[in-house]
């Protein structure tokens, strides 16, 4: 990986611009084929940690790293300066979020392949070469995730992405290794290769072409459920998703916004609606909204239940900003709804929710679901 010996800009500022493209090459004039990019956001302890690992591990000639700095205030692009003054550093002028930040910051590139990777993610020996050989070698493939463990429990698959993620009819995700907050142990059971729905944001390798055409990530949504819009638009195009168990990284979840955070529960209800409000066809959307709607009260009474009342608060709350919203999104249906999704094999026709609280189905293996057979 080039961090030294780039002839790429570092410690860019970027003040609401898209920014120039340049063909990085290094000081041998190798190409630039691959680009990992982690959005910053006050992630300075966990800069501290996991980006010597990352540099250790990715130590490619035509790899190179770049870190994109949401507005921090915890002294993350001094120290970075400071300690890799050879990694390339974009300063965005405010905190643009996850979506947007990931736009701003990948716009100005032109390697063939774009990796985001969470800050709080630890990767592993030949973490990256599995992805990317497997691209080469597969041109109808958009987009690829490794296996994600838990840093935590290292024994269990991670939350954000398992092994591969899923939606089903109801647009509710889920993973090969997780479903609904239960996580299975990692025994190798989903190792093989697998088309799935959705890759991960927390460790997401696209062909660049791809992630443009596909009109990026929808900065709208700000954080959360940004990857699984962008992973329908792409199989809405016909191109495919996988999963590479032979490359593992493991991650902490939650370094930005714990599970529990009622403003995280607020982005997800509120993005996952506008996620399928932008994407379902006619026939099948007065159908899942209502559904959702009821589905929705029961989860808001689920959080008073359990002693959550800012979560239950923020349920409604992402319920009434999408109706808010939702009037900004009729072109964007317009322009995603030419077809159908019921020629993408990876959404589960089932219902996620009523297999796990009704019929005690916590592992995916239990599921009558196969679709990247």
């Amino acid at each position: 990986m080039e961090t030294n010996n780039t002839k790429a800009v570092t410690n860019e500022n970027a003040n609401g611009g898209t920014g120039t493209k340049t063909k990085t090459k290094t000081k041998t004039g190798v190409n630039i084929k691959t680009t990992v990019v982690i959005l910053n956001w006050n992630g300075k302890a966990l800069m501290e940690q996991y980006l010597p690992v990352l540099i250790e591990h990715t130590s490619y000639p035509d790899v190179s790293l770049m870190v994109a700095d949401n507005a921090s205030t915890d002294a993350s692009v001094e120290w970075l300066q400071t300690t890799y003054p050879g990694i390339r550093l974009l300063c965005l002028d405010r905190n643009y979020g996850f979506a947007e930040g990931y736009n701003r910051a990948l716009a100005g590139l032109e390697s063939d392949y774009l990796v985001l990777l969470n800050s709080d993610a630890k990767v592993t020996p030949n973490w990256l070469p599995p992805m990317i050989d497997y691209l080469d070698q597969h041109p109808g493939v958009a987009a690829c995730q490794p296996k994600i463990l838990n840093l935590r429990q290292p024994d269990y698959f991670e939350h954000a992405g398992a092994c591969g993620g899923f939606i089903d009819t109801l647009g509710y995700p889920f993973c090969r290794g997780r479903i609904q907050d239960y996580l299975e142990p990692d025994q190798g059971q989903y190792d093989s290769i697998c088309d799935v729905f959705w890759t991960s944001g927390a460790c997401l390798c696209i062909r660049r072409e791809d992630f443009f055409a596909a009109g990026g990530l929808d900065g709208r949504f700000f954080a959360h459920m940004e990857e699984i819009d962008l992973c329908w638009r792409l199989r809405k195009r016909g191109r495919r998703l996988v999963c590479l168990p032979q490359s593992v990284i493991y991650h902490l979840g939650g370094g930005t916004l714990n599970k529990d955070n009622a403003h995280k529960t607020f982005l997800n209800f509120r993005n996952n609606l506008l996620m399928l409000h932008k994407n379902l066809p006619k026939s099948r959307l007065f159908g899942v909204m209502v559904l959702r709607l009821v589905l929705d009260y029961v989860a808001a009474l689920n959080f008073l239940l359990k002693g959550c009342p800012k979560s239950a608060l923020a349920v409604f709350r992402g319920r009434l900003a999408f109706w808010k919203l939702r009037p900004g999104f009729k072109q964007d249906r317009k322009n995603l709804n030419t077809g159908t999704e019921k020629n993408i094999p990876e959404i589960y026709r089932g219902c996620i929710v009523f297999d796990y609280f009704l019929r005690a189905k916590k592992r995916y293996s239990q599921l009558n679901f196969n679709p990247g057979k």
